[in-house]
């Protein structure tokens, strides 16, 4: 591993994003004065590390011989890069002033908080949650992954309502703060996921583990959201699916497991014919791929099983039958 005299590195990786490092990283740097800065390449074809010598010769950078995908790239990318903490940075993401601080200040306070996010904001409307992430990640008893300030596709209005700190079940991957012990402890993201709730795996591991995830809303970023992969994109949707199914597969313990399997795969039967009809057949046939790569990775899938898993490890129940049936924002 490289030296870092700093204990904190700030770390975005990169594939053909030079247009994001443009118009993000002079903020990273201006705002970051605690951390050391890295960009992971992972094997873009565009110019970016000629962009970045010319342009941030102060910012460090590492090079996979190969684009690993979000979890592999940061996988790949971190065993060169030494420091206590890891903040891994979207390219898309605006940072505030003081962003770093809060959240160190809450790692020193409690040694059992393993990672943490900020308060995510949209970029292109401030005063919005963003949908990676919001103020917090949740989770309801089927797996559906939700947010305070996001319940799927609706998101609330910033009025102050999330300005606490508060224990929280996963942190975004856009802007997620880690110790390194910790993301190293579980062996880093699952690679097999490729992009998409790998992060939520990780914090799921972690808790399993007895660690605990931290929110909060003293630290402020503002994420563009589809920068890297768009939000209406067939293959998002079939990454989401495979990847939600492995995650519970390897995190739920075994008497909640085979129930919820099967009730998944009914309801993501009909979310096909849903997404189908809004947005065509290759989102339909999205989720019959899903589904399909969830069986090819089946058997890797248990071997990854932990030993324990907590048994309450949702905040609300039937979320999706409360929000398209009930209503609830």
């Amino acid at each position: 591993m490289t030296e870092n005299s700093k204990n904190i590195a700030v770390v975005i990786l990169n594939w053909n994003g030079k247009k994001w490092l443009q118009k993000f990283l002079p903020n990273v740097i201006r705002f970051s004065h605690e951390a050391e800065i890295y960009v992971i390449d992972n094997h873009s074809t565009d110019d970016s590390i000629d962009f970045l010598k010319q342009n941030f010769p102060t910012v460090k950078t590492v090079i996979n011989d190969k684009n690993y995908g979000f979890a592999g790239g940061y996988n790949e990318g971190l065993k060169k890069i030494n420091a206590e903490y890891y903040c891994l940075l979207n390219s898309d993401v605006e940072v505030t002033e003081n962003w770093i601080e809060p959240v160190l200040d809450l790692f020193k306070t409690n040694t059992s908080i393993a990672a943490i996010q900020p308060k995510i904001l949209s970029f292109n409307n401030k005063n919005y949650f963003e949908f990676a992430g919001a103020a917090g990640g949740l989770i309801d008893n089927l797996g559906y992954p939700y947010c305070r300030g996001r319940v799927f596709d609706d998101v609330e209005e910033d009025k102050g309502q999330y300005n606490d700190e508060t224990e929280i079940f996963w942190a975004s991957g856009c802007c997620f703060f880690i110790r390194s012990k910790e993301f190293w402890d579980q062996n880093g993201f699952d690679e097999r996921f490729f992009a998409h709730q790998e992060e939520i795996d990780l914090c799921w591991r972690l808790i399993n583990s007895g660690k605990k995830i931290f929110y909060t809303g003293k630290s402020q970023v503002y994420h563009v959201g589809g920068g890297t992969l768009n939000k209406q994109s067939a293959q998002k949707t079939y990454l989401n699916i495979r990847n939600n199914l492995s995650m519970m597969l390897k995190n739920l313990p075994f008497p909640q497991l085979i129930w919820l399997i099967f009730t998944r795969l009914c309801l993501d039967g009909v979310a096909g014919i849903y997404f189908g009809l809004k947005q065509g057949f290759p989102h339909l046939w999205a989720v019959v791929r899903g589904h399909f790569g969830f069986y090819a990775q089946l058997p890797g899938t248990v071997k990854l099983r932990q030993k324990h898993q907590i048994s309450k490890y949702y905040q609300t129940k039937w979320l999706i039958f409360k929000h398209f049936l009930g209503g609830k924002k």
